[in-house]
Formats: structure tokens, C-alpha cells, sequence
């Protein structure tokens, strides 16, 4: 998960998603958009597994990397070997899920007994009520995971399962500032520990590169601290701003992002910056027209900027469908 400021590409399968296309799904590490029927009986074959074991690189880690990986392509029985051999919190949802159905329900409710404050082990535990056909119980489990450990991937991923037409994940959030060589070249772990240590500094710039950083890691609550000393310190910035502004966005709260974003276009009529995200957060929360429109101001206020570039990239991406679903 490297830090990249200039999301083009992948803000455009990102509107692809949320009009209809699947492709994410394909490339995420977890159930990227989910719409949940409703269901009174277990369900046949096994849950979704997301288990995001985050920048770590060791020998555990690749192993259930290649287990997840088996179990997605509906080979259990060797994924559960894998899941096996360690007793890690990881491994052992993964081990559970992989025997489904047997106990595995009991598994997940002993685990969360175990790990109350884990939003891994509740977004599983709602996957396994779910699977038995409880919704009302698997709808409790994904609040508990937003609820008791909000700064995780885990929560954003129950998130996305309680807010089924947002776009998954959290918005991107598009920069022109660029992380140094020297530490771009580092292996992850070490990069974001160097970027932490720049935004040490009273760097306001240093601050929205590490709080990218955290917000790509999906821990919204860290990357928004970061974003907001690095407002404190240039409160004239529209970039430092908007970044800002968006790092306030939650599924629960959309408006507060929005509350914030909306005085900033009357106070930076012509960036783009402010624009385009305005115009992200609108997609994210499915509002195509007035997508467009922002995304169009920002290509026609801010010509040749890189947010208009990236605006058009994400108006190309919404022209086959988009017209029509926006309807």
C-alpha cells in the first residue's frame, strides 16, 4: 500500500463501481461492495474472509496472504491447513471459516468474547450470523465493529456492509505533492514510518502526505488528526483545507464533510482542488448529477490544473452508464 497522491486510475474504477461495474471487487482485499439480501435460513457455502494484516511483511503474513487467496477460490480444506498453523486472531477466523458451517458460529462468538475490542473478529462475527441467516444479530456485530475500534480497516469494511449504496471504502483524496524519492524507494513499513517522522515537524505539507498515507491504510481517525494540525498551520491553504474537510467524511456522518466543503468553494471560487472533491464525495455517496457538476466545474475553473485532469478522467469514466443511473 504505497502512498499515492495522484489517484487517477484508481479513482475511476472507483466511479466505475458505483455505477454498476464489479471490477473492484476483483482487486480489493475484502468484500468491496456488498448488497445484502435478506435472508431467514443459512445460506450455502462459506462467508467472505477480510482479513487486512496491513503493511506487515513476514512469514505469517504471506502465508495467509496465499490462504485468503485459496479460500476465495474455494479451496478450504487447504487454506484451513494453512490457517492451522498459527494462533493468531487472523488465523483464527481464517481457520473457522474455512470449517464452515461446522461450529464456526461458536468460533467467531468465543473470539469476540475473547477480543472485545477487535473490530476484525465483530465484522467476521457478523459475516458468520449473517451466513446463518440472522441479520438482525450480523447488523448489531458490524455497528459493534465501527463502534469499538473506528480507526481500522475492519470498521471501514463493516461500514461499507451497513452503507451498501456509498461507494466502498473510504473517498480518494487527490494531491499534487509528491513523497520524496529517497523515501518512496523504501520498503512500506519503513516509508510510513519516515513519513510520520517528517509530519513530526510543524509541516503542514509533511502532515496531508502522512495523513494520506494513514487514510490509504484505512485508518480515517489518525489520518484526520493529521489533516487537521496540518490545517492549523495553513489555514489559508485550499488544498490543506479540502484535504481537511474530506478527512472529516464518515458513512454514519456525510454531512459534516460536506457542511465543511461547501463554504470552501465560495471562499476558493476558482480551485479545482475544492472542485473535484466536492465532486468525489458525491459519487461516493451516489449523488451523479451534482457530481457532474462539480467535477465539471472543476475541469472549467481550474483548466490544465491536475484535479481537472483527474475530473476528466472520472467524467469519462461515468459517460457509458452514468446518464442513466443518474436519472
Amino acid at each position: 500500500m504505497r502512498v499515492n497522491t495522484i489517484a487517477g486510475v484508481a479513482a475511476a474504477l472507483a466511479v466505475m463501481a458505483i455505477v454498476g461495474v464489479t471490477l473492484l471487487q476483483s482487486r480489493s482485499s475484502g468484500p468491496s461492495k456488498v448488497t445484502l439480501p435478506a435472508v431467514t435460513k443459512p445460506m450455502r457455502g462459506a462467508p467472505p474472509l477480510y482479513l487486512d494484516l496491513g503493511l506487515r511483511d513476514d512469514a505469517e503474513t504471506r502465508a495467509i496472504g496465499r490462504a485468503v487467496t485459496l479460500y476465495r477460490n474455494g479451496r478450504r480444506q487447504e487454506a484451513g491447513r494453512i490457517f492451522a498453523r498459527y494462533d493468531s486472531l487472523p488465523a483464527q477466523i481464517g481457520a473457522a471459516f474455512a470449517a464452515w458451517p461446522k461450529g464456526g458460529l461458536d468460533t467467531m462468538k468465543l473470539l469476540v468474547a475473547s477480543h472485545s475490542h477487535s473490530a476484525l473478529a465483530e465484522l467476521h462475527l457478523g459475516w458468520a450470523f449473517y451466513w446463518s441467516g440472522r441479520v438482525g444479530d450480523a447488523v448489531k456485530a458490524w455497528e459493534q465493529a465501527v463502534t469499538v475500534e473506528p480507526d481500522s480497516s475492519s470498521a471501514v469494511a463493516a461500514a461499507d456492509v451497513l452503507h451498501p449504496s456509498d461507494a466502498p471504502g473510504l473517498p480518494y483524496i487527490v494531491t499534487t505533492l509528491q513523497v520524496p524519492s529517497g523515501v518512496a524507494s523504501l520498503p512500506a513499513e519503513q516509508e510510513l514510518r519516515a513519513l510520520e517522522r517528517a509530519a513530526a515537524r510543524p509541516d503542514a505539507n509533511a502532515k496531508v502526505l502522512y495523513g494520506i498515507a494513514l487514510w490509504n491504510l484505512r485508518r480515517p481517525l489518525s489520518a484526520e488528526r493529521e489533516f487537521r494540525a496540518a490545517a492549523a498551520l495553513a489555514p489559508n491553504d485550499p488544498m490543506v483545507l479540502t484535504v481537511a474537510a474530506v478527512g472529516t467524511f464518515s458513512k454514519a456522518r456525510p454531512v459534516l464533510a460536506f457542511s465543511q466543503l461547501g463554504p470552501l468553494t465560495g471562499r476558493f471560487p476558482r480551485a479545482g482542488v475544492v472542485r473535484f472533491h466536492l465532486g468525489v464525495l458525491l459519487l461516493w455517496t451516489h449523488q451523479l448529477p451534482k457530481a457532474r457538476t462539480q467535477l465539471g466545474l472543476a475541469v472549467s475553473l481550474d483548466p490544465g490544473s491536475p484535479y481537472a485532469i483527474q475530473a476528466k478522467r472520472l467524467l469519462g469514466a461515468l459517460a457509458p452508464t452514468g446518464t442513466k443511473k443518474g436519472k
